[in-house]
């Protein structure tokens, strides 16, 4: 197996602790939002192999070793099911702020979207460009500490107390609208009309409901530190739509296609299928394609559904989800235990969260992680919080 060197990527929304916090090291006074660990192409994870004599080789990423030979590292089932490539990316995510709310296309709404942007010559890099790849995008986000975020509509006579409530006479309509129609249609109307309001109309309208929001406090307030982040952005609103989520940690939630979402603040492990595909709604100064996102979003209101695993006999507690290009679990290693057989013929990524665990021969401190290839055998151990990332063959 391999240890692995990972990039931690520094965007604006990122905590300044939590990561070094967790690593051990001192902040750098800069956000440093997510730790990247795989053969995503914007910043795979590196290692060094011995050579034939034994010595170190040359630094090479993660992605140029399964290119070199996608069987050994893979194994035959998952480059059979999913191609030669590893379709997961495992991260640490911090968030010191709210991320953009946001959707992700299915993988049949992501193929037909990547191939008309492609056969209209849209640069993959245009700042308009929707879809990177041709792939879907669902994740998991698993909390280490207390972790909250918005996810997925609830019902609109719940959201139309909590818009009521502030009492701002430009939202009256919202919540007409949100107790006139069936559920779809209310969701439906309601996000049409604030993703397509005259601008600065709605920035003076969302900045008395950030004000109101402040004043109420309780169910209010996150809204109201939503709008000290983005202040006039009428995702603000839009928020007020979702159902919004506190988790502690070890609980889980999963992210489907057409189910709008945001984390707003703590640190995590997120797994995801490899792609780049986001459609956005709010809460960003990046560019909203309201037509698409309209077609994409599903608009029924449903419980998040909070994962709560149980522990196998072996220990794992596995995170159940309906797509096959992850799987993650957690180990909880108990000190003078016997270890723990993690040997299957499918790559996996290992990351340490907590405490001192071994992954074969291989020290594991917070913040650390290895890659086994298929059929390699490993044993974890140790005293701590292990997190095992693989795929279903």
């Amino acid at each position: 197996m391999d240890r692995l060197s990972n990039t931690v990527r520094p965007y604006a929304w990122g905590s300044t602790t939590a990561i070094p916090e967790l690593l051990g090291v001192a902040p750098t006074g800069e956000p440093q939002a997510e730790m990247w660990m795989g053969a995503h192409p914007g910043a795979p994870s590196r290692l060094t192999r011995p050579t034939g004599t034994g010595e170190a080789g040359p630094e090479q990423s993660l992605a140029d070793v399964i290119a070199a030979d996608p069987e050994r590292e893979l194994g035959r089932a998952a480059v059979e099911k999913f191609g030669p490539r590893l379709p997961f990316l495992l991260k640490l995510l911090a968030a010191g702020a709210p991320l953009s709310l946001q959707v992700h296309p299915d993988l049949e709404q992501a193929r037909r979207g990547y191939e008309d942007e492609e056969r209209r010559s849209v640069p993959i890099d245009a700042p308009h460009r929707t879809y990177k790849d041709a792939n879907h995008k669902p994740e998991l986000i698993c909390a280490l500490t207390p972790f909250t975020g918005l996810c997925g509509f609830r019902d609109p006579a719940e959201a139309a107390r909590t818009i009521a409530a502030l009492d701002v006479d430009e939202l009256k309509p919202y919540v007409d609208l949100l107790g006139a129609h069936p559920e779809e249609a209310a969701l439906r109307e309601v996000l049409t009309a604030i993703l397509g309001a005259e601008p600065t109309e709605m920035a003076e309208t969302v900045h008395r409901a950030a004000a109101a929001a402040e004043r109420l406090g309780g169910a209010h307030a996150p809204y109201a530190r939503i709008a000290h982040h983005f202040p006039g952005d009428p995702g603000v609103i839009a928020a007020m739509l979702l159902n919004h989520v506190e988790l502690k940690p070890g609980e889980a939630l999963f992210l489907g296609a057409g189910v709008p979402h945001a984390y707003l603040d703590g640190l995590g492990v997120e797994i995801m299928a490899n792609s780049d595909n986001v459609l956005r709604c709010g809460l960003t100064p990046k560019h909203i394609d309201v037509p698409e996102l309209l077609r994409i979003v599903r608009f029924e209101a449903a419980d998040p559904g909070i994962l709560r695993p149980e522990a196998a006999p072996s220990g794992e507690e596995p995170y159940e989800t309906p797509v096959d290009e992850f799987r993650l679990s957690r180990f909880d290693l108990s000190p003078g235990a016997a270890p723990v057989d993690l040997t299957r013929d499918a790559p996996q990524i290992l990351l340490c969260t907590q405490g001192a665990t071994k992954a074969g021969a291989l020290d594991l401190a917070p913040g650390e992680s290895v890659f086994v290839p298929a059929g390699e055998e490993v044993e974890v151990s140790g005293t701590g919080t292990l997190f095992r990332a693989t795929v279903v063959v």
